[in-house]
């Protein structure tokens, strides 16, 4: 299989995955920023979604068409439902796409991604409730959680 960035043309260079509430206005709007002086066509999602709605074609569509995708892992990324539903198309692009994937762990360690510990077993927990009648859907976020958390990927603390 050809590699993604060669194999197709891409809408966008990079695709970003964020929880707005703890970075859309610090770290994501500087990364967003300077890609975007460089040339580098970025996609960053700054519609609110709505909770109950399914998650939107464009969206899906916009994870497919990106070259790159940078996952920024916050304390609450794993408290939306939204950041865990790219997540997991990100991680099959990956996989069926060999979109490339770079895991950005701000204020939060990778083995934390892995393991799903603290503050992100609280999620998966809250999840699990919320979700107790389509536990393949949580089951299919953990995973995703766990392939992440094996990227290799930009360990920030204290940013």
């Amino acid at each position: 299989m050809a590699h993604a960035s060669s194999s197709k043309i891409c809408k966008y260079d990079v695709f970003l995955s964020f929880r707005g509430e703890d970075t859309r206005r610090n770290f994501v709007s500087h990364l967003y920023n300077s890609l975007e002086l460089r040339g580098i066509r970025t996609f960053k999602d700054d519609e609110r979604l709505e909770t109950g709605k399914s998650i939107s074609d464009e969206l899906l569509k916009a994870i497919q068409e990106s070259k790159f995708a940078i996952v920024i892992f916050s304390k609450s990324y794993a408290s939306s439902r939204w950041c865990l539903e790219e997540l997991a198309h990100i991680i099959k692009c990956k996989k069926e796409l060999e979109q490339i994937v770079i895991p950005v762990f701000y204020d939060v360690s990778p083995s934390d991604v892995f393991h799903q510990n603290p503050p992100f077993a609280d999620s998966f927990s809250q999840h699990e409730v919320k979700y107790k009648d389509d536990m393949e859907k949580v089951q299919r976020w953990r995973g995703a959680f766990v392939e992440a958390g094996k990227i290799s990927g930009y360990h920030l603390l204290n940013f």
